[in-house]
């Protein structure tokens, strides 16, 4: 049995103050131990506050960074924008090419689009590439989306949803920069600020490959 103390501060964490002292003792041994269950609580919540810190601390230390992958050939493509023009990976022989993978439900898609498009109007003149490929929706999700924001680089469309299995995707936004020679060199899994310099600046150095 538990000490007649503990139950008490149990009796004061957890019953209301209208309940008298008596109705305590005249119950104790079917009051559930609460002291024990707030300690439990309150020490519960302090480590997962702790583990969100050191899981999310490294992605902001890294949000503007691009992860180097093993230069593997990207797999080609051949699809069409909303006015029906055909864009191909050998289109982009011989420089450097930012391939984001997006879709209209996405709100950290929606969200970083913005940014491509001020990164396209910085790259545009310096013979870097760009496309976005929406994954599994129609032209019409597009078109609409196209209407909230302006956006001048390649919006291609992937209705089918099959693009994204030949690519190592896991999840959307998810953006590739690939070499003057077709391969993959860099990833950046989730929204990036694509205007940011250092970013533009990792993507500039490839043309010197």
């Amino acid at each position: 049995m538990r000490p007649w103390r503990l139950e008490a501060i149990d009796y004061a964490l957890c019953y209301p103050r209208g309940h008298k002292i008596s109705n305590f003792i005249a119950t104790s041994r079917k009051i559930p131990p609460c002291s024990t269950l707030f300690i439990i609580m309150k020490k519960l919540v302090s480590f997962v506050s702790l583990l969100l810190i050191v899981l999310i601390s490294p992605l902001k230390a890294t949000a503007q960074s691009l992860s180097p992958v093993p230069n593997v050939p990207a797999p080609a493509f051949e699809l069409p924008d909303m006015d029906d023009n055909i864009y191909k990976l050998s289109d982009y022989r011989g420089k450097p090419l930012i391939v984001n993978f997006w879709a209209t439900w996405c709100p950290p898609c929606r969200k970083e689009m913005p940014s491509m498009e001020r990164a396209w109007q910085k790259i545009e003149s310096e013979g870097i590439g760009m496309v976005a490929i929406n994954v599994g929706e129609d032209f019409d999700a597009v078109f609409g989306f196209s209407g909230e924001i302006d956006i001048s680089f390649p919006l291609l469309i992937d209705p089918t949803g099959k693009e994204p299995l030949r690519w190592p995707i896991r999840g959307l936004p998810t953006t590739y920069v690939i070499n003057p020679k077709g391969e993959i060199v860099y990833q950046a899994i989730g929204g990036r600020e694509w205007n940011d310099e250092a970013l533009l600046d990792l993507v500039r150095a490839l043309r010197e490959e």
